[in-house]
C-alpha cells in the first residue's frame, strides 16, 4: 500500500491518502493497454461511409444498345461500374467497427494505466476542487497553481460551474469516475484525481 499526500486547489497540503497496491502499482503490460486503446478508438469510429453498388445507382434498366451489329462491345446496362456514372465495385459500406475486449481485461487495463501514472510520478490527489461561479479564469488559476499543463481531473462530481469553466481550456479534460477510460489516462501526461474519486476507483477495481 502507497500513500500519497492530499492537496488543496491551492497546491497547499491538506493531509494523506493511503492507495491500494492492486489498483495503483499493478505490473504494466503494454499489450492489454495497447488492446484495449484500440478498441476504444474502434468504438469512437462512425462507419457512415458508403458508395453506390450496382443495386443503389439509379437508371441503367434499358439495354444501351442490342447486342450484336453495331461493332461496339457487347453492354447491358449504362450504370455497369466501367461506365461514367456507373457503380463503384467493392466500394465501403456502413460498417460497426468495434470489437468486444472483456470486461476482466478492461478492468486490468484501467488498473495498468493509473499504475503508469503513480510510477511515473505523474499522479496528484487534491481534497476537491470547487468553483464559486462559471469562469474559465478562475479554473484557469487553479490548474496554474497545481501546476497543470495536460492534465486529466477526475472529480467525484462534476457540476456545472467545473464542468463549463474547463472545457475551454487546451489540455485540461474533466470526468466522472464513470466516465474514466483507459485512453484519457494514457493521453494525458499528469493525471489529477478527487480524494473521493480515489477512493470511489479503489472500491471499484480492487
Amino acid at each position: 500500500m502507497a500513500t500519497l499526500t492530499v492537496y488543496d486547489q491551492t497546491k497547499k497540503e491538506v493531509g494523506t491518502i493511503d492507495l491500494e497496491s492492486s489498483v495503483f502499482e499493478t505490473p504494466v503490460r503494454p499489450e492489454i493497454l495497447h488492446l484495449v486503446v484500440r478498441a476504444h478508438l474502434a468504438n469512437l469510429r462512425a462507419g457512415t461511409h458508403a458508395t453506390k453498388t450496382r443495386s443503389f445507382v439509379s437508371g441503367g434498366g434499358a439495354k444501351p444498345w442490342r447486342q450484336k451489329g453495331t461493332g461496339r462491345a457487347r453492354s447491358g446496362s449504362s450504370r455497369s461500374p466501367i461506365w461514367r456514372h456507373g457503380a463503384v465495385v467493392h466500394g465501403p459500406q456502413p460498417r460497426d467497427y468495434g470489437f468486444k475486449v472483456n470486461k476482466k481485461v478492461r478492468s486490468l487495463a484501467l488498473r495498468m494505466a493509473l499504475s503508469s501514472r503513480f510510477l511515473d510520478e505523474k499522479l496528484m490527489v487534491v481534497d476537491k476542487i470547487e468553483l464559486p461561479e462559471v469562469k474559465t479564469k478562475l479554473f484557469s488559476k487553479v490548474t496554474s497553481d497545481l501546476g497543470l499543463k495536460k492534465a486529466l481531473i477526475v472529480l467525484n462530481n462534476v457540476d456545472n460551474n467545473i464542468g463549463l469553466s474547463a472545457r475551454n481550456l487546451p489540455g485540461i479534460k474533466v470526468v466522472a469516475p464513470a466516465g474514466l477510460t483507459v485512453y484519457d489516462i494514457l493521453n494525458h501526461a499528469q493525471l489529477v484525481i478527487g480524494q473521493e474519486a480515489a477512493r470511489e476507483l479503489q472500491e471499484r477495481l480492487k
